[in-house]
């Protein structure tokens, strides 16, 4: 049996700048870390003339053209594993639709376990972009790239997408202090609302390729924000970036009616009001996870607590996709 892990992630700044609609024509810059949650896949053989798959639902096509889940079948015509005899499942620590970029890591896990069991390197820079392709170019998703460089790569780390399509990758150039206060000061919880990235981004998506300057004045903001981010935390000044942080949720909210609800918004006032320098709705918006930065967590999760938000507990990935 090949068991294939790959890491969740967050967004610390520039997010949505790296949508194709936008970065081809004016660049883009998020800086992401991978987190200890995980997608896992697991592929082995079976003696049966069918395929197995696993995931919400349980199929069994008898070849690969009607597996109905569309990213298990691009990514085995993909990669050539066209034989029905193999069992796919795949388990995740926090369910789909939540803003932490599931849909990207679980495609660069499964193009991981596939190449495994064609006993083919794969550098994490191309299998970042062979999800991007399966998710972008054959499939037509209205999502950006860093939730696959993200999940390929783990750890702390700056993405450039340029106009060309390619992607400049570094790890955020931080102490090991900084990046321990970083994940320290940073406190995460479930909102209980569910939705598709897809739905929320299509309205962004469309606007920047109609060029509509409100849009694009909003996505070159948040760019700005990402690049002054990646100053404060190379820096080590924390608070500062939980400050821009708060800033970027202000334009963020902007982008979209879809981006945030009342009991979001009042949650995230009582947050503002018991610790948090800043915070934002991980993802597309819409839904998932509130991240927040905090140098008085014991309040802030008491708080939060009282209203009913679980605290889910924060550390960060520097594996990236690997076999296991």
């Amino acid at each position: 049996m090949i068991i294939g892990r790959s890491p969740l992630r967050i967004s610390l700044g520039g997010g949505g700048t790296d949508l194709p609609s936008y970065y081809r024509e004016h660049g883009g810059f998020v800086i992401a870390a991978a987190i200890t949650q995980y997608v896992h896949v697991t592929l082995h053989r079976t003696p049966f003339d069918e395929l197995l798959i696993r995931y919400s639902q349980i199929e069994r096509p008898a070849r690969v053209e009607d597996v109905k889940h569309p990213i298990i079948r691009e990514a085995l015509l993909l990669t050539g594993v066209t034989q029905a005899n193999i069992e796919i499942t795949s388990m995740a620590d926090i369910p789909a639709g939540t803003g932490l970029g599931s849909s990207g890591s679980f495609t660069t896990c499964l193009l991981k376990v596939l190449h495994k069991y064609k006993r083919h390197f794969i550098h994490p820079r191309e299998l970042a972009e062979m999800a991007c392709h399966i998710e972008i170019e054959r499939l037509g998703e209205p999502v950006g790239k860093q939730d696959q460089y993200s999940a390929a790569f783990g750890g702390v780390t700056l993405f450039e997408f340029q106009k060309d399509d390619s992607v400049l990758a570094r790890p955020v150039n931080a102490s090991e202090d900084t990046l321990d206060q970083l994940q320290e000061n940073l406190l995460m919880v479930p909102t209980g609302f569910r939705r598709s990235a897809s739905a929320v981004l299509k309205e962004q998506d469309e606007k920047s390729r109609k060029r509509d300057s409100t849009m694009i004045d909003n996505l070159h903001a948040v760019k700005e924000l990402g690049q002054r981010s990646l100053e404060a935390i190379e820096s080590g000044n924390l608070a500062e970036f939980g400050r821009l942080l708060h800033v970027h949720w202000e334009h963020k909210k902007k982008r979209s009616a879809l981006m945030s609800n009342p009991d979001i918004d009042r949650w995230y006032d009582l947050a503002l009001a018991n610790g948090a320098l800043g915070g934002k709705l991980i993802g597309a918006g819409g839904g998932g996870f509130l991240l927040f930065y905090t140098e008085r967590k014991a309040q802030l999760r008491r708080a939060l607590r009282e209203v009913g938000l679980s605290e889910v507990k924060l550390s960060f990935d520097y594996e990236g996709t690997k076999i296991l």
